[in-house]
């Protein structure tokens, strides 16, 4: 059942970033666009929330990669 499930979200990222490609290009029609924003508004928001989650970990790394 995971299996499944993961190569449905491995479907839907790849076919995502296909149409951030073809939307960057300007040949696609309108639902092209409208995918390719909501999948990169939803990069966003995994970006932002990985980088909240490092902040606060306490650890001790001291590396500082905050970009």
């Amino acid at each position: 059942m995971a299996v499944v499930v993961l190569s449905g979200v491995l479907l839907l990222v790849v076919l995502g970033c296909v149409c951030v490609f073809r939307d960057a290009r300007g040949d696609g029609p309108r639902w092209v666009h409208v995918v390719a924003v909501v999948t990169l508004a939803a990069g966003e928001v995994v970006s932002r929330s990985g980088k909240r989650g490092r902040r606060g970990s306490g650890g001790s790394g001291g590396g500082g990669d905050d970009d």
